[in-house]
């Protein structure tokens, strides 16, 4: 019997940051994801840095590689601040595949379901991003320390762009607020290749505490 695909989700912004080497990071993960061929879960958008990774994924290995999912509200909202209207064939062949959810909650309960049906080395990643990109982080490094999935969440940190948030998770293990063995659920790597080869060894350590994702 052989394995599902490797499904990687990836959490960044629509923006493309004042940097050129966010961009050039969406671009080097889609590279790495095409050279194994693992597929991407992400969050629909067609702008910034999600964009470029979607576009960069399927011009290498095709639209059935990429899954966008989305909510009506914010698929209404990237409509409105185009400039020109694409079909949705043409955006498909372009971008992925796409779902449109109801909300924001079942677009993460959606990815989430996702890389858990996904072959070893599945997970998240996080690229730099704003505050949906900080939400998503901490609903999916929570799920996993309630062992409601039991994957692996990494940080791309580009240019030191996640210390804040990994010196924070320092001072909180160091305060008491976060169990130690709760540690190796988030970690940051600066290349798209130890981010992919971290997630591929990742073993998950914590506390079954029977819950699940449709808990949540």
């Amino acid at each position: 019997m052989t394995n599902p695909p490797t499904k990687i989700c990836v959490f960044c912004s629509t923006g493309e940051g004042k940097s050129p080497a966010h961009l050039e990071a969406a671009r080097s993960l889609a590279r790495a994801m095409s050279d194994r061929s693992i597929h991407l879960i992400f969050g629909g958008g067609t702008t910034g840095m999600m964009g470029e990774l979607a576009k960069t994924l399927v011009s290498l290995k095709g639209p059935d590689s990429v899954h966008g999912i989305i909510t009506e509200g914010l698929i209404r909202f990237e409509r409105a601040g185009a400039a020109v209207h694409m079909p949705e064939p043409l955006i498909e062949s372009q971008y992925g595949r796409k779902v449109v959810v109801k909300d924001l909650h079942e677009r993460k309960r959606m990815m989430a379901r996702e890389i858990i049906s996904g072959g070893p080395g599945s997970g998240f990643i996080g690229l730099s991003g704003g505050f949906g990109s900080m939400d998503e982080l901490m609903e999916v490094v929570t799920w996993n320390q309630l062992g409601m999935h039991k994957t692996g969440v990494c940080l791309f940190n580009v240019e030191g762009f996640w210390d804040g948030v990994l010196s924070w998770q320092d001072h909180a293990i160091q305060a008491g607020f976060i169990r130690d063995e709760a540690q190796g659920i988030l970690v940051g790597k600066e290349t798209a290749k130890e981010c992919l080869e971290w997630l591929k060894e990742y073993r998950w350590a914590g506390t079954d505490m029977n819950q699940k994702l449709e808990d949540a």
